[in-house]
């Protein structure tokens, strides 16, 4: 398997964890006058921020030949690239890198077994030799075992100690302004947002609610098996090293259909990964529908890849984006500011 089909498969194994955001819900009157006047401050005035606003407009117009019921106002994004960073890997395999060497003093073996010694050596290259193998092995070794509730609490202490390598930022700090921007605004419109993603289910319940203001309960994802047991008298759920479901590409829609019970008309990804959440969603007659691509075109203040990128490949999705009338985002563009704390 190559490096790039690793690093994905890697990351579809991690699952764990749930989190409180008020400040999404508590909305300061200057920030609810803010967005009555400009629903999206840190979009470049142009095509794109026009677009979203139109549709959002027309589709919220009682009365109008597009209006959409609040019921039926479903609205899917992605989140690997589309709603944070994901580069130079996923977070979520930095995420089970870092508890690797966390928990090394406990297994002083694994200095000169691999793929552990490779982990801890900072070698990645052997580690994505070893294959799915290899991969499940950190897998196993970082996540069964454990119960629910001490993995959502790992989670959460990682996302608050750990730094990105280049950004030096933590990682949930490395979320799109302009996509929470977006996302405030359909929900001021009466649209449900729902995250729905290749990565875990369970890394990302404990801080999206935080970060983008979705509920655990709006979360799709991939997930491992779990089972109920007793510890010590007391009921407990614990992670097992067996695969459940994998939400990328083909999957996606088979999340939404099964996890959510209807078709989105408002539709956000990044990569080939969304390609058929996208395809599905823009396909569907009645309704008006929406599809948006986030391009990374930036590589001063991000990063700048597509079609020949190991993480968040973009390829067949700008071939058929005018097919299916998909907005590309050009982040370089479109952009005022990437990161909620940048100036």
């Amino acid at each position: 398997m190559k490096y790039t089909s690793l690093i994905a498969f890697s990351c579809l194994l991690f699952i764990a964890m749930g989190c409180t955001n008020e400040s999404a819900k508590n909305n300061s009157t200057s920030e609810v006058e803010a967005l009555q006047t400009d629903p999206l401050p840190s979009w470049n005035e142009g095509s794109s921020k026009e677009a979203i606003i139109t549709f959002v407009t027309k589709t919220t117009k009682e009365g109008g030949a597009d209006f959409i019921p609040i019921a039926d106002r479903i609205a899917c994004f992605d989140n690997d690239g589309t709603l944070w960073s994901e580069q130079p890997m996923y977070f979520q395999l930095a995420f089970a890198i870092d508890q690797i060497k966390a928990m090394a003093p406990q297994h002083p073996e694994w200095k000169t077994t691999q793929p552990f010694q490779a982990v801890l050596e900072g070698d990645m290259e052997t580690v994505m030799a070893g294959g799915e193998k290899a991969l499940l092995q950190i897998i196993a070794n970082t996540h069964a075992g454990m119960t629910t509730d001490v993995f959502e609490r790992a989670v959460k202490d990682w996302m608050a100690s750990a730094s990105h390598p280049t950004t030096k930022k933590h990682y949930n700090e490395m979320i799109y302004q302009p996509m929470v921007e977006l996302l405030n605004y359909l929900r001021a419109n009466g649209y449900k947002t729902f995250i729905v993603s290749g990565g875990g289910i369970d890394f990302m319940r404990p801080w999206v609610e935080q970060a983008y203001g979705i509920p655990p309960d709006q979360v799709v994802g991939s997930s491992g098996k779990v089972k109920y047991d007793l510890v010590d008298d007391k009921p407990v759920l614990i992670k097992l090293p067996e695969l459940n479901f994998i939400d990328d590409k083909e999957g996606k829609p088979v999340g939404i259909h099964q996890y959510i019970g209807k078709r989105p008309v408002f539709t956000a990804g990044n990569s080939d990964g969304d390609y058929q959440m996208l395809q599905w969603t823009s396909t569907a007659t009645g309704y008006p529908r929406f599809g948006l691509i986030v391009h990374h075109t930036d590589a001063e203040r991000e990063w700048a890849y597509d079609r020949q990128s190991h993480i968040g490949k973009l390829d067949k999705g700008l071939d058929d984006a005018t097919k299916y009338n998909w907005l590309i985002v050009d982040m370089k563009s479109d952009w005022a500011k990437i990161y909620p704390a940048d100036m």
